[in-house]
């Protein structure tokens, strides 16, 4: 028997597509300027939140909140009370979105008495809702057409994906001595979520729940190092001894 029989998977599906749609309408018709200024609420991370941020984990916390105790990037453990907690960063690569680059979404984990049973990471840009929960398959929901869609993947990616690649410049080094072609475009759970797309994603920095815990999940069937402040999934066995290789010494 699953550990989420009693949990209804279907409706808290429904309501993570609503709270995606609800913020992806706000920011494509709504938004004012003053959304884009910092207020001064540290969130959970120490850092000082947009209005926008704020703006998102309400949506959230209103669509998902009767599913179980809410864990999020903005404010922190709201409650204490249930089995399940929802791990959400509702707007992740929210610089970016800032600066107007489209690479941005949210993230949302669940945890069953601290183990991660389901993971659901949205791109904003695209409308794309990516997610695995319980034992299924990743699926694949177009927000706008509201149809599940088939994504296709490179078989022999060129290029690999290395968030925050610009606090580590002895990685970035070895990276060019090794001819690999990288990106680092600024939103960590989109960049682990599309790890099959990729020679490899990896990130060096403070490794939080918020950022990994869903795109992990997701993609459970990958290779995976994660040991300190390093993380990296790969599909390809080759291409993931390859960077643990040129990394071992870091």
């Amino acid at each position: 028997m699953s550990i989420i029989d009693s949990f209804d998977k279907e409706r808290f599906i429904e309501a993570i597509k609503l709270a995606n749609l609800e913020l992806i309408t706000y920011i494509n018709s709504n938004l004012q300027d003053s959304d884009l200024t910092y207020t001064n609420v540290t969130g959970f991370g120490g850092d000082n939140s947009l209005k926008i941020d704020i703006i998102a984990e309400n949506i959230f916390i209103r669509h998902l909140s009767f599913f179980g105790d809410i864990f999020s990037e903005e404010c922190g453990l709201l409650s204490d009370n249930s089995d399940f907690k929802i791990v959400i960063d509702p707007l992740d690569g929210s610089s970016n979105f800032m600066h107007n680059l489209p690479y941005y979404g949210s993230s949302i984990a669940l945890k069953y008495k601290d183990k991660i049973v389901a993971g659901f990471v949205c791109n904003f840009v695209s409308k794309i809702l990516t997610y695995r929960i319980d034992e299924d398959e990743i699926k694949y929901f177009d927000l706008a057409s509201k149809k599940y869609i088939k994504r296709f993947f490179q078989e022999s990616s060129k290029l690999a994906i290395f968030e925050k690649s610009y606090d580590s410049p002895e990685i970035c080094s070895l990276l060019s001595k090794n001819k690999i072609k990288y990106r680092s475009p600024g939103a960590m759970a989109l960049s682990l979520c599309d790890a099959r797309n990729y020679r490899f994603s990896m990130f060096r920095g403070s490794l939080r729940s918020f950022d990994i815990d869903a795109a992990l999940y997701i993609n459970k069937d990958l290779y995976l190092y994660k040991k300190d402040d390093i993380l990296i999934l790969s599909l390809n066995k080759n291409d993931f001894d390859l960077i643990l290789e040129i990394i071992k010494d870091i």
